[in-house]
Parts: structure tokens; C-alpha cells; sequence
């Protein structure tokens, strides 16, 4: 038998992503935001494979459904990410001079 259980090592790696992931996150000027969400992308697009590799080893119709949802709602991050970076980059573009109509 082991000293702790696998699930709360688990746990405790999970709390610790939580919090550095925020502390990392808050602590971003706000010039920079556009380039962390597109890095956040690839780290999502990371996930999905991981997802997808956690789901094809299990045996368990249960851990199965788990693991299509997770690919499923990765996939939906990935593609609201660049959506919502392609809204942002547009912010920066250059507006086109409107022409003064004579009558």
C-alpha cells in the first residue's frame, strides 16, 4: 500500500497549476494580452492531444464520455481562442480615411 494515494497527488499538481496559472496571468501588462492568448491556443491545442491520448487508453465507458468531453470542450477553447485573438488584432489595424461627400 502507498503512502498517499495517486488521486491526491493529482489534486495537489492541480491546485498548484490553478494557482501560478493565475498569479502568471494577472500579473500581464496589458500590451501583451493579444501574444498570450495565442500561446494559449498552442497550450490548448496541447491539451486536445493529451485528451485524446487519455481517452484511447481507457476502459470504461464512463472514463471514455470523460475523456470526449474533455477533447470536446478543448476543441471549443481552441477555436474561441483564435476567434477572439483575431477580434483583437483587428482593434490594432488601421481604419480607412471616410470621403467627404460633396452635394
Amino acid at each position: 500500500m502507498e503512502i498517499v494515494d495517486h488521486t491526491i497527488i493529482n489534486l495537489i499538481i492541480f491546485v498548484l497549476a490553478i494557482y501560478v496559472g493565475y498569479h502568471v496571468v494577472w500579473t500581464v501588462t496589458p500590451a501583451l494580452h493579444t501574444p498570450l492568448m495565442a500561446v494559449t491556443n498552442a497550450v490548448s491545442a496541447i491539451v486536445i492531444v493529451g485528451a485524446m491520448m487519455a481517452a484511447a487508453l481507457t476502459e470504461t465507458p464512463f472514463a471514455k464520455g470523460m475523456g470526449v468531453a474533455a477533447v470536446a470542450l478543448a476543441a471549443v477553447n481552441i477555436f474561441g481562442g483564435f476567434l477572439v485573438t483575431r477580434r483583437m488584432l483587428e482593434m490594432f489595424k488601421k481604419k480607412p480615411a471616410k470621403k467627404i461627400e460633396e452635394k
